[in-house]
């Protein structure tokens, strides 16, 4: 591994020089905007990442890619279809494709890590099996394109007859954003025409008319399930053709105008946030994935064109979502049935759903809005969903996953539809290829710029240079974070030259683990947060929306500490939320953890903690097993059936549990004070 980063990072340095004209035009064109650095100009190396970078490529993507088979099979059935070559027609299917791109999205990702040439040849191969299933005019959907979608009622009877549940945007959205991230990585356009030559069609039919779809009137009708708006976008970025970007702006801007639908649960307007206009919204309500996806795309917007149309809705959902709906390891939509938002506080542990794609949505969600208005909380809140909620999702050997997230487990209740613990798969598997894509996107969180700055969002090892008004930075940061709270940032600029280096400091170093009125520390505690340069202790740094501001005239071998301090905390949550009163939580640094039963020897749900110890509770790691490496924590507790007894509880993190078998698992504890 130690090769393969050396000859990356010299890949990364030549890739750097040879495109500096092309990077120092799209700072120019930002107009001092916060734009993303993104993954490709920046490679990990820390052990906490490169570890679940080594897992995705050796077993997850591997895994998931046998896994899609079918949906690669579909889409050679169509392409033989389309071709008049004898074959069985594909079996019908609104979003199996979906899962597909998924795949493809996050192996497009880790092509840049590693160029694969067996990986690349093999992607090629199904990129040039969907161009042959795609129709003349555009139109990519395996099930209308031959003939077999009326099989099935949520489909339709043909092409854009049933938008609100045939999820034919909304395979395209993952197929956009799977082209774009393959075009970044390997620098191949094959895949990115196919994907623009379906947005050129759909422009066709949804705005202007096209004479062989809906009797050539304009379909005019958002998708049902959000996911193209932020694709479009995205595309934009990467293409420059403004036809994206309008066109991400009208299917945002019909959605609860032109169509509004009539039912309940599925059919309700507030399902896929149909009930209003989306500029008009100001909670969340609905199947949470799809909410978050579409938040997500109208913080891109706003970002994008700078107007200022849903600004008020943005921050009335944010509030309402970080004040009264998310959970403490940032999972959203605790209810079963809709996958989505209940009423406030209304945030169960045994029971609740929170889907790992909703968690996803969070993170892209949050990371939006920080680039729409640079605010470090909303990094935050990304961070915390990311390391919990997401990384929960998939066990550490890559090959089993949660579709549902909850805070507590009896080792015996079905919650992971149906099942107690984690699946190899699921039927509906947008869960597993999201995490697929996710987590090899990493290095595209860690850093944002505009002319004269440099924001660090998030921290972990990496490489990587930045281009900014002046000339070229090259940053290498090193550190064991979330595990450990040192961060070392060595800043390499080609030449001496001015720039602010911005730093985020953490929400959870201040009173609470997570933004939002929900959750806050149950004591105050004393922490000095340190930032040394070149070995002396700065002083005088202000802090700018979260982010500690170094504005200084910078060199080559300028160097930056900063100290984190990440003692054991212990959280209490809002006295609304009823599953937690008289509850505590106990996290480190942005790591939730919980008790699991094969650490404590019983139940967990019979333990009771105290918190006049809660201070300077040491922190260990595990030497072997599965969670070689995770921390531990050993909490003073007693026990249900002997209170009077001290016990010590063993708690690991969130985001390891459930990888030493079935058994019980429970974040929120009773206090026995």
């Amino acid at each position: 591994m130690k090769v393969l980063r050396s000859i990356s990072v010299l890949y990364l340095l030549i890739l750097l020089s040879c495109n500096q004209k092309q990077i120092e035009q799209e700072v120019k064109s930002s107009n001092g905007t916060i734009i993303p650095v993104p993954f490709n100009k920046v490679y990990l190396e820390d052990q906490f990442w490169s570890e679940r970078l080594e897992t995705q490529s050796q077993v997850l993507l591997p895994f998931a890619l046998d896994k899609v088979q079918p949906a690669i099979e579909n889409l050679q059935k169509a392409a033989n279809f389309l071709k008049g070559i004898e074959d069985e027609l594909p079996f019908p299917h609104r979003y199996i494709s979906s899962d597909l791109y998924k795949v493809m999205e996050g192996a497009a990702y880790l092509l840049m890590e590693n160029r694969d040439p067996e990986l690349e040849k093999q992607l090629d191969e199904i990129i040039a099996i969907i161009e042959g299933a795609q129709k003349e005019d555009g139109y990519l959907y395996v099930a209308h394109a031959t003939g077999v979608g009326s099989a099935q009622k949520s489909m339709g009877d043909q092409p854009y007859s049933y938008v609100l549940h045939s999820h034919e945007l909304y395979n395209m959205g993952h197929m956009y954003e799977a082209a774009i991230a393959y075009y970044q990585a390997t620098g191949k356009e094959r895949w990115l025409k196919v994907a623009e030559k379906n947005v050129q069609h759909l422009n066709r039919v949804f705005f202007e008319g096209d004479p062989a779809y809906n009797n050539g009137d304009p379909v005019n009708q958002a998708p049902g399930h959000q996911e193209l708006e932020l694709a479009l976008v995205k595309l934009h970025r990467i293409t420059g053709n403004k036809l994206y970007l309008e066109m991400a702006e009208k299917f945002l801007d019909i959605r609860g105008v032109t169509y509004v639908p009539e039912g309940e649960q599925y059919n309700s307007p507030t399902y896929a946030q149909q009930h209003l206009p989306v500029k008009d919204q100001i909670e969340a309500v609905g199947h949470a994935v799809r909410a978050m996806y579409m938040y997500t795309g109208m913080a891109d917007v706003e970002s994008v064109t700078g107007r200022n149309e849903y600004d008020e809705a943005l921050t009335s959902i944010w509030h309402n979502l970080v004040d009264t709906k998310m959970h403490i390891s940032g999972g959203l939509g605790a209810m079963h049935g809709i996958e989505g938002f209940g009423p406030s506080y209304e945030l169960p542990n045994l029971d609740t759903y929170n889907e790992t794609c909703a968690a996803v949505g969070n993170v892209l969600f949050n990371h939006r809005m920080f680039l729409r208005y640079g605010e470090a909380k909303y990094m935050d809140v990304a961070e915390i969903a990311l390391l919990n909620n997401v990384l929960a999702g998939v066990n550490l050997e890559g090959n089993r996953f949660f579709y549902v997230n909850p805070l507590e487990a009896d080792g015996i209740t079905g919650f992971n539809h149906g099942e107690a613990g984690r699946s190899p798969w699921f039927d509906t598997a947008c869960c597993p290829s999201n995490l697929a894509r996710l987590i090899p996107q990493v290095p595209g969180l860690l850093y944002a710029k505009n002319d004269r700055e440099i924001y660090v969002t998030f921290y972990a090892g990496n490489t990587t240079g930045i281009s900014l008004e002046q000339g070229l930075v090259h940053i290498e940061q090193v550190t064991n974070y979330p595990l450990d709270q040192k961060i070392r940032i060595r800043i390499d600029p080609e030449q001496i030259m001015d720039f602010k280096l911005k730093l985020r400091i953490p929400g959870w170093t201040g009173d609470q683990f997570v933004p939002g009125d929900l959750y806050h520390y149950l004591n105050h505690l004393e922490q000095e947060i340190e930032i040394h340069l070149n070995g002396e202790k700065a002083t005088n740094i202000s802090l700018d929306k979260g982010f500690a501001v170094l504005d200084r005239t910078w060199k080559r071998g300028d160097e930056v500490e900063l100290y984190l301090p990440m003692p054991v905390r212990y959280n209490v949550s809002h006295d609304s939320v009823a599953a937690n009163r008289g509850r505590i939580a106990i996290t480190r640094g942005p790591l939730l953890y919980c008790a699991e039963e094969v650490d404590n020897g019983e139940k967990v749900q019979n333990f009771k903690i105290g918190t006049a110890d809660q201070e300077h509770l040491p922190v260990s790691y595990f030497n072997q097993g599965p969670l070689e490496k995770s921390p531990k924590i050993n909490i003073p507790a007693t026990t249900l059936n002997q209170p009077k007894v001290k016990r010590s509880l063993t708690m690991i993190p969130y985001y390891a549990w459930n990888n030493r078998g079935e058994g019980s698992m429970i974040v929120w504890l009773p206090g026995d004070d």
